[in-house]
Order: structure tokens, then sequence, then C-alpha cells
């Protein structure tokens, strides 16, 4: 059983397009206990302003925003692996109703050191389906409500984009013959029956679909897949060795969640690019800063000379002198260390045809996102890296949306032609979405 005081225990919530229920949820909570509350939210434009004055009005609510609908089971994933969490967590659903305090302390006398986490718990098939009998059935936990030991749940799958977004790591617990590292909490059995006796909870199942309709999963799918792939690929890049890591232009944990998986004494400094984004979270970094890179001189890079590898995630299309940037790390790296880039193609196939189109709208992702000031295709970036003092000692590409119209690649092999460019290379070099590079200093 934790130490940990009871007030002090984070809670989790994920909400979408509802500001009734978080209002709902936060006052049932606030009129019993005290403690902290991160409302994880990816609502649209028309709702999450809402939401976010109704977190307002609440002591010790922090909100966190997303510009797409994250959805339930990713939410609590990105909660879990970027958030400074330690020992025992509270998830709750967005529509829990809190009737009675003593549930958090009762769930905590059965949450003992090495478990999961405890709660409402039923029965499932490998595809998350809920079952009727038990033998070969996997037990699951619920999310609705369940206090998990953080530190137990990381060892585990995330959970996913699901119906029943706790399938993966269950199904893991299941497959590893672990299933005793969660334990059903049986009032809260009660309490979530629709029928049933109210203890502490009320819970209105599917309450956010009912209020706001069904979820919308492609864009997030598609988002989490090619962010997925693009940290294996910055993986590949990283030294064998690591004990420094600086990260510029962080906005997601997740990579250095996985970098101190494999290094878990290594010093990871993240520093955002975007010095009026202040809702930056330390989760595995050992430090995080948000700065104006472009007004940072060599007195801020001085201090950071034994970094063995430097990490600008999607950094260089984005601030004024890029090439300063990089004379700047150059005098401050020692032999043996790197740089590790990545920067999006503006080469790639459809930036040519939405500038053959006239179609050169901003977006918030993407080639054209809005805060991006440079374009470079693979030569201008070789060349802005050997200018700056460094050799490209290996590099991959992103290949999220290749090319696979023909009669675009017969277009632009012409027209790679009538300007005397090689067209093979024209055409290659239209495929990557973006490019990865290590470089070294020469």
């Amino acid at each position: 059983m934790t130490t940990m005081p009871v007030d002090r225990i984070p809670i989790i919530s994920v909400s979408y397009n509802s500001a009734e229920l978080i209002d709902e949820l936060l006052a049932s909570v606030r009129a019993h206990y005290a403690n902290p509350i991160t409302i994880i939210d990816g609502s649209d434009s028309d709702h999450y302003r809402a939401i976010e004055a109704v977190c307002a009005r609440y002591a010790d609510v922090a909100f966190i925003h997303f510009d797409y609908n994250i959805h339930h089971g990713p939410g609590m994933a990105w909660a879990f692996q970027n958030l400074d969490l330690h020992g025992p967590v509270l998830v709750l659903d967005s529509d829990v109703v809190v009737l009675n305090g003593g549930f958090i302390e009762s769930m905590l006398t059965q949450l003992r050191p090495g478990m999961y986490g405890v709660g409402y718990t039923n029965y499932v098939n490998e595809g998350g389906f809920d079952v009727d009998y038990v033998d070969g059935a996997v037990r699951y936990l619920h999310p609705a409500c369940m206090l998990i030991n953080i530190e137990v749940v990381r060892q585990w799958p995330m959970p996913t984009r699901h119906g029943a977004p706790m399938t993966a790591p269950m199904l893991a617990l299941h497959r590893a013959g672990m299933e005793r590292l969660i334990d059903g909490v049986a009032w809260l059995k009660e309490d979530f029956k629709v029928d049933g006796v109210n203890h502490y909870l009320r819970h209105d199942w599917q309450g956010t679909v009912k209020r706001v309709g069904s979820y919308h999963l492609d864009d997030w799918e598609q988002a989490a897949r090619e962010a997925a792939s693009l940290r294996l690929h910055i993986q590949t890049l990283l030294p064998a060795r690591l004990e420094r890591v600086v990260e510029i232009g962080a906005s997601d944990g997740a990579l250095a969640r996985a970098v101190k998986g494999r290094h878990p004494h290594c010093d990871y400094t993240a520093i955002g690019i975007d010095p009026h984004q202040r809702d930056q979270r330390k989760g595995a970094c050992n430090h995080v800063l948000n700065e104006d890179v472009d007004a940072l001189g060599d007195d801020f890079f001085r201090p950071y000379a034994g970094v063995d590898c430097w990490v600008l995630d999607q950094v260089l299309e984005r601030v004024a002198h890029p090439e300063r940037l990089l004379q700047r790390l150059r005098k401050v790296m020692a032999a043996g260390s790197s740089i590790v880039a990545v920067v999006p193609n503006a080469q790639h196939w459809s930036l040519q045809t939405r500038l053959c189109a006239g179609d050169l709208r901003y977006a918030e992702t993407g080639l054209l996102a809005a805060g991006q000031r440079r374009l470079f295709s693979r030569s201008t970036l070789f060349a802005l890296f050997q200018q700056s003092g460094f050799a490209v000692a290996q590099g991959l590409q992103m290949l999220d949306h290749p090319l696979q119209n023909e009669a675009v690649m017969a277009a632009l092999r012409q027209l790679a032609l009538s300007v005397g460019a090689d067209p093979d290379l024209a055409i290659t070099d239209a495929h990557p979405t973006a490019y990865i590079l290590q470089a070294i200093p020469n």
C-alpha cells in the first residue's frame, strides 16, 4: 500500500466537446477532494474554449488542448507518457459523477506495490469485445474509473484508439500470465450497473457519445502512425552511447521516453522553439525550456558542450536563420557528437501539384505548416549542412504519402527534362515527405 497522501494523487480525464460533462465531473470531485486534475482535451474549435473556461473556474485543474480529436486511449497514453506523474494515478471518464467521498481511499487499500491497477473489471475477447465467459477470456480493467501505479503502467503497452482503449495493455498482461497485476473493486461493479446501488459514483455510460455523436478516428490514426514511424526513424540514427541529448523543437515527450527507456541515465533536455508556449510538461525529460531560438547566442549553447546528440525536430524550416543555429551548434560539438535533424521535403510531389494549382494554403501541420519559414529540398538541405561545417553521415526518408499517380509522375518527369534536370532523380526526390539526417562535424 502506498504512503502518498490521498489528496495528492493526480486525476486524469479525457474530454471531447462537452463542457457540461466536465463541469459535472469537476464540481462533484471538488465537493469531496482537492486532488490535482488534468483534463486532456481534443474538442473542436466550437467547444474547447467553453471547456477551458470551465476548467479555469476550479482550483488546481490543468487544461491541455489538442487541435484534433485525440480520443480516449491516445489521450490517456499521452498523459501517461508526458505528464510528470509518479506513484498512484486516478483515471476517470468525463461522464463520471462523484456522489460521496471515500472512494479513492477505498481503492488505495487494494492497490498494492507492483500492481498495474484496480477498478472496474470485466472480461473481453482478444478484439476487446465484452464476453459472458471467463475461461480463455481477457480480464479488462476499465478506464472509466481505475487507480493505477504509473511506473508499472509504463512498462506495458499504452492504451490505443479503440472502443475498448485498454485492450492492448490488458491483452499483453493476459498473454504474459500477469493478470494478477489488476484487481476488481466490488463496490465499483455495483456503482457501474445501470440499475445498481450507487455507493460513491454515477457513470453515464457513453455519455460523451450520447451528447456529441460518434468519434471520428481516421485523422488521428494517420497522424499517430506517422508520428510513431518518425520516432522509430530518429532512434535508428541516434548514437549507441547516449549520456546527454538535447532535443530542439520538442512538442511531444514520446521520443524522450523512448530514449530514456533504452538509456535510463541519459540527461535529456527538450527545448521548445515557441517562447509563448508555456504548457510544456517535463514527462521523461530532465529539463524542459521554451526559447526563441533565433535570439539565442553562443553563451546559451556553451554549457551544452558535452552533448552526445542534438535532435532538431522540424526546426530548421521554422527558424529565421537555420545556418546560424547550425554554426552555433558546430562551435560546441566535440568529435563523436552528432545532429539528427528532421526536415520536411519541399520537393514532395503534393507540394509541386499544389503550387501548379495555386493552392498554397497553410495549415496546422504538414508541408505548409503555418510556422514554416524556409523550404528545403534534398540538395539544398545537404548544402546547408555542408556550408555550416558538417558532413551528412546517414540519411533516411519518410514515405508517408509516396507518389502513385502515373499522370503526375509523367508530368514531373517531362518538367525535369524541359529544364535540363535528371528526370529519374526528380521522381526519386518527389517521394519523401521528410528527410531525417545524421550529420557530424567536419
